[in-house]
């Protein structure tokens, strides 16, 4: 990773990444393939690839971003999600097993984290104003 020293009062902290590389966190069932249950683990290896987020995630890949799964999908399922990224073909940087599961999730970090809720397909991303939750000041 591109990642930057960072110093705050002279000591160092969390090191960042340049404005303009992303590091994107991807879901996997649902969001770049058929929405697979941890109970179907049989189903994982021939679960059908949505195009538009492979060639989408890929040119992202090429741009110079990072890429790393974050799925539902528990540890024994590694390999069988492996073999299927690499047959199809996906560029990547890192897989993250063991994301909890249920959705409506609140992320909390000091860094500055951006959501994009996948809804039915992978395009280039636009800005859009929206309401968000805060800390009180």
């Amino acid at each position: 990773m591109q990642l930057e020293d960072k110093l705050v009062d002279g000591h160092k902290v969390s090191p960042v990444l340049p404005d303009d590389v992303k590091n994107y966190l991807i879901d996997i069932d649902g969001t770049i393939c058929d929405d697979i249950p941890n109970e179907e683990p049989e189903r994982m290896a021939t679960a059908q690839v949505y195009p538009d987020a492979l060639d989408t995630l890929n040119r992202w890949y090429a741009q110079g971003h990072y890429i790393t799964f974050f799925t539902s999908r528990i540890e024994e399922h590694r390999e069988v999600t492996e073999v299927w990224l690499k047959k199809h073909g996906f560029k990547y940087h890192g897989l993250l097993m063991g994301k909890p599961r249920g959705g409506n999730y609140h992320w909390v970090d000091n860094h500055i984290v951006r959501a994009t809720r996948f809804d039915g397909k992978f395009t280039d991303l636009v800005e859009e104003q929206v309401t968000i939750q805060v800390f009180e000041k």
